[in-house]
């Protein structure tokens, strides 16, 4: 018998790889703040360094925020300020992310908010969510100027009740900053989308920054469209 004709090989182009920002979806928002803003990063060089080095990722990142907070006018170094570009005040891109795990944290818990389907909040917004620029400028309402607070933190102790003096720099109502956020759909059936949205709502309940449990740092938000 003659032997069977050997299948002619199909040449097949080998898969592209998907662009890295193909997946991505994008939101631009602008935040007005509707009560003051406190500042979080420590006056102190030494306090900052040591702080900063927990959460950069590089050499060159803790310098900038190292750099950024050293200011020449502030005399109190315990005190908490906002870090500056330019003379003009920021918040760094992960302080953004933060304030989200916070929020998700306390949806999370609430019966009928939409991120109780989201597991693993901590690790999506790490690892899923990006803000950009990471300096985002805040922008003071006009006539507006930087303040100063001065608040005193209880506490008890085995030596009794203690009472020490907390002082930070305040921004006032009206001012507002606007970044962007990317991110991608998830393999689990959940709207990351929508778990952003709704933790940025969450700002008028629960605030930015400092204190926000006294209702300080409490904005609203809309998008921005090009």
């Amino acid at each position: 018998m003659a032997k069977a004709k050997a299948k002619a090989k199909v040449k097949t182009a080998p898969v592209k790889p998907t662009a890295p920002n193909s997946f991505m979806r994008t939101i631009k928002v602008r935040l007005t703040f509707t009560e003051e803003l406190l500042g979080t990063a420590s006056a102190s060089k030494e306090v900052q360094k040591e702080h900063v080095a927990k959460h950069a990722p590089d050499a060159r990142t803790l310098a900038e925020e190292i750099e950024a907070a050293s200011i020449d006018e502030v005399v109190d170094s315990m005190m908490t300020i906002f870090p500056r570009k330019g003379g003009i005040p920021i918040n760094w891109d992960y302080q953004i992310k933060g304030y989200m795990k916070s929020c998700a944290s306390y949806l999370a818990r609430t019966k009928n908010a939409y991120t109780v389907n989201l597991v693993a909040y901590r690790k999506v917004i790490a690892g899923n969510v990006f803000v950009s620029p990471r300096a985002i400028p805040l922008i003071l309402p006009e006539g507006g100027v930087i303040g100063n607070l001065q608040r005193p933190l209880r506490a008890e102790t085995a030596q009794g009740p203690r009472i020490a003096l907390a002082n930070s720099e305040t921004l006032p109502a009206g001012t507002t900053m606007e970044f962007k956020i990317e991110f991608p759909d998830l393999k689990a059936n959940v709207d990351l989308e929508t778990c952003i949205r709704e933790w940025l709502d969450f700002g008028v309940y629960h605030g930015h920054g400092q204190w926000r449990n006294a209702g300080y740092g409490r904005f609203t938000w809309e998008e921005l469209t090009d």
